[in-house]
């Protein structure tokens, strides 16, 4: 008998012709993880078994790759006969508390003489002989007992824990996500990051208008969402310049319409220079002035590339509910200003006109204004387990 993690594909196991690549992904990720233990991994395209001495450690650590339907900590057993699957559940269950029950069987040995139903049912019969408390309940059972049956070796183990889902992080490439200090964009690339995209960071300060605690609040947000990647690049840009060349030349009106359009511009020639393929942001559609269709559709203009925006059909509460769960939402909610909540003007125009934003861009050289930004930029790698953050958090 060995005890062993077996991990659960769910959402992997649709990719057909791509499910090798996926769960290769997936492994690379989890030895990420799991740098700091000695195991083995075995896999195949229905199941992933990690062997090793901390498991409970491991598990933990497990909760936070992308790409696992459920991880169970359970027991190898190298016989599938009937006769000794009794036995061993047997052993497995007599200490256990166990009301309400279901017995799950499945065969991928499909050769095995007993259907899973009547496998199912013999080892129902088991548990009842061994905890008398217990019943069966098809409908609402509070445990799960299951058994896995293999050409030479089975599986039992009771209940799990449900993984993150989604897909391997890295197998959509890259993505830039425009990171703000608020509540919405750290949301935003989780939830890409579920989706198999790593994304990096781009952060536009505006010293002394912004303070370094500002900047320091977005490194901490940064490095809680690496708990899920490891790693994330963060591109800091010095946004004074711009800003306030805007704030002097521009309407009132226009003021945040045109500064994210250009905060849009310096997006992509950083995405297109880091080999991202995709702007991830956390517009809320009708959240803010600058996040009406229209609004979005005249500062969307002045890109090609895709603008994924994870959160857009979510209300404030649903975003909300998502930082506590991820647990960004304490950190964004620190009072420290950032670019997108100074010089914000009383009427911000709610439909902009993109012809007049094209005519009051040209009354400034915001080329050459673009150009040194992107050349000063700041460039910081932050991992999960930096330490210079944590007087933040």
């Amino acid at each position: 008998m060995n005890k062993l993690i077996i991990i659960k594909y769910g959402e992997l196991t649709t990719k057909k012709g791509n499910i090798k690549l996926f769960i290769k992904t997936l492994k690379k990720n989890i030895e990420v993880a799991l740098k700091d233990f000695e195991y083995k991994i075995e896999y195949d395209n229905g199941r992933m078994f990690i062997f090793g001495e901390e498991l409970e450690k491991m598990e933990s650590r497990l909760e936070k790759v992308f790409g696992i339907h459920e991880i169970v900590i359970g027991y190898e057993f190298d016989s599938i006969d009937i006769e000794d699957l009794k036995e061993n559940l047997k052993d497995l269950i007599q200490n256990e508390k166990i009301t309400a029950f279901k017995v799950r069987t499945k065969r991928s040995y499909k050769e095995y003489p007993l259907t899973s139903m009547e496998v199912s049912r013999i080892l129902g019969g088991v548990v009842l002989k061994t905890i008398p408390e217990s019943i069966v309940d098809v409908h609402d059972p509070k445990t799960f007992v299951d058994v896995e049956i293999r050409m030479n070796k089975s599986y039992i183990y009771l209940d799990g824990k449900s993984g993150l889902h989604g897909y391997p992080l890295g197998v959509q490439g890259k993505g830039l996500l425009m990171l703000s200090g608020g509540i919405d964009s750290p949301v935003a690339g989780y939830l890409a990051m579920k989706r198999g995209v790593r994304i990096e960071g781009i952060y536009f300060e505006s010293p002394p208008h912004t303070s370094e605690a500002a900047k320091e609040k977005v490194k901490t947000l940064t490095q809680i969402l690496s708990r899920y990647s490891g790693y994330i690049k963060l591109h800091v840009i010095n946004f004074t310049e711009i800003q306030e060349a805007i704030y002097k030349n521009i309407p009132k009106e226009y003021l945040i319409t045109i500064m994210r359009r250009m905060m849009y511009r310096i997006t992509e020639r950083i995405a297109h220079k880091n080999n991202a393929k995709i702007i991830v942001n956390g517009e809320s559609i009708g959240q803010v002035a600058s996040q009406t269709l229209t609004s979005m559709s005249v500062i969307n203009a002045v890109t090609n590339m895709p603008v994924i925006r994870p959160v857009a059909c979510l209300d404030k509460l649903e975003i909300i509910a998502l930082a506590k769960k991820i647990e960004t939402y304490e950190t964004s909610i620190l009072p420290f200003e950032d670019c997108c909540t100074i010089f914000v003007p009383e009427h911000p125009v709610i439909n902009p006109d993109l012809s007049l934003c094209e005519e009051y861009e040209k009354l400034v050289d915001f080329e050459t204004l673009l150009k040194d930004a992107i050349k000063n930029e700041e460039v910081v790698t932050i991992r999960e387990d930096d330490k210079k953050f944590e007087d933040l958090l």
